[in-house]
């Protein structure tokens, strides 16, 4: 499996990670106690079983012209599926331009995450996973105490297959 992620500006990853920080510390589930060094805030806009020839470097080429890109954080919700615990995301004109453009390239691809699909994409930060919808109402009250905004900096790749990441256009680092 391969991702197209985007990666948060710094003051926007300090703000998930101290939400991740409060869910821990009251014993919820929390991506805080993923301690992979490819764990950190991002944004997923595709996932697909292996980039088609040439893709990276249009998907690279997409990033560097389009980021950063400002970005409004919502409300928490528990999605359906794996039950992931989430910050929803206000959806830019620039933001959905980018995720079609991605989609776009990925065309080709196999094995396309239908979730990420236009249409079908519900742009959010993940704060925790498998999380129980009887523990919402205080995981709003512990992890939600602001809406932070910021952007996306960055773009990575995920490799599922070696789990290391990959650096798609932005800033680097």
């Amino acid at each position: 499996m391969r991702t197209v992620e985007l990666v948060c500006s710094p003051g926007l990853e300090a703000a998930v990670r101290a939400a991740w920080d409060r869910l821990a510390a009251i014993g919820l589930p929390s991506l805080a106690r993923n301690t992979h060094p490819t764990n950190r805030p991002h944004l997923t806009l595709a996932s697909v079983d292996a980039f088609p020839p040439g893709a990276r470097e249009r998907l690279t080429a997409l990033v560097d012209a389009a980021l950063p890109v400002e970005v409004r954080v919502d409300r928490i919700a528990v999605l359906d599926g794996s039950a992931p615990l989430v910050w929803l995301l206000h959806p830019s004109p620039e933001l959905t331009a980018l995720h079609a453009s991605v989609w776009d390239v990925l065309a080709e691809a196999e094995g396309r995450n239908p979730w990420h699909e236009p249409g079908r994409w519900l742009p959010h930060l993940s704060l925790a996973l498998r999380f129980r919808e009887a523990d919402r109402r205080l995981a709003r009250a512990v992890a939600g105490i602001d809406r932070p905004a910021g952007a996306f900096v960055a773009g990575r790749s995920y490799d599922g297959e070696t789990r290391t990441v990959s650096p798609l256009g932005g800033a680097r680092g």
